[in-house]
């Protein structure tokens, strides 16, 4: 199959799931089913039911196919393309009836995100991305498509940044002061508790920046794609891949400046 359709795939998948996740939740606040790797870091019931609706659809559509889910753990393939799961980015948001959380699905080929899509399940919007193709914004599945490219900021002082926290609490204090020294010296911050969601936001030029620390596969997959093609700059601390110790995003007139910043501030 084509990236492209590999992403009507996704696309499609993620609102079947997003469709599932509006359903089942109940008004006010959800029950959590368990945590992982704190007593702050959630799960429910529906995070499960959604992942697990991702892996049939995709599973049925292309047997040979491996999995990398957040609730399911990684499932082998043998066709070289792994699809990088999380049902709920913003699980805590979702628990709290905070609308801010989203379906995110990427889709990896030989280790290279080709394509992805963050279905923003509150306000039904969809965010697309296809390696070298560009990103794409739709209201619904339906809607049409809006392309979309990052602010090019150039002035630090007026950037707004988008971040995030980790769930141990050590790892908290310790990206509190982060923050707090980069405070002062940019617009404003925003932490909204979706990194796909924040990702998007950056693609969008709602942000001008974002840095975040403790992001696993699934939460950045199919984000830093659909930031990356619409003309951000992201990677880890050293100019390396993003991974788990840091993502930095910022548009190119920006990237070095807020680099270099957020190693001064000791993210």
């Amino acid at each position: 199959m084509s990236d492209e359709a590999l992403l009507a795939l996704a696309r499609e998948t993620a609102h079947q799931a997003a469709a599932l996740i509006r359903e089942r939740r109940p008004s006010g606040r959800v029950d959590v089913a368990a945590t992982k790797s704190s007593p702050t870091d959630a799960v429910t019931e529906v995070d499960t039911a959604a992942e697990r609706l991702i892996r049939e659809c995709i599973g049925a559509a292309r047997p040979g196919d491996g999995f990398v889910g957040e609730e399911g753990g990684r499932q082998p393939g043998t066709s070289g393309v792994d699809w990088v799961i999380d049902p709920i980015d913003g699980t805590v948001n979702f628990v709290y009836g905070v609308p801010a959380y989203a379906v995110s699905i990427g889709v990896e080929i030989d280790g290279v995100v080709r394509a992805g899509v963050i279905v923003d399940v509150p306000l039904d919007r969809e965010y697309t991305a296809v390696l070298g193709e560009g990103s794409w914004r739709r209201d619904g599945a339906g809607g049409p498509a809006t392309p979309m490219r990052v602010p090019n900021t150039a002035d630090l002082t007026q950037a707004l940044v988008g971040t995030g926290f980790g769930y141990d609490p050590e790892q908290r204090a310790r990206q509190a002061e982060a923050v707090a020294a980069l405070l002062p010296q940019v617009r404003d911050i925003r932490r909204i508790g979706s990194a796909a969601l924040d990702l998007c936001s950056m693609a969008d030029g709602r942000y001008d920046a974002y840095v975040e620390e403790g992001l696993q596969a699934w939460d950045r997959a199919a984000g830093v794609l659909v930031a990356r093609e619409a003309g951000a700059v992201v990677t880890g601390l050293l100019e390396d891949e993003p991974d788990e110790r840091l993502v930095i995003a910022a548009g190119p007139a920006l990237f070095e400046r807020f680099r270099a910043l957020v190693a001064e501030c000791g993210f």
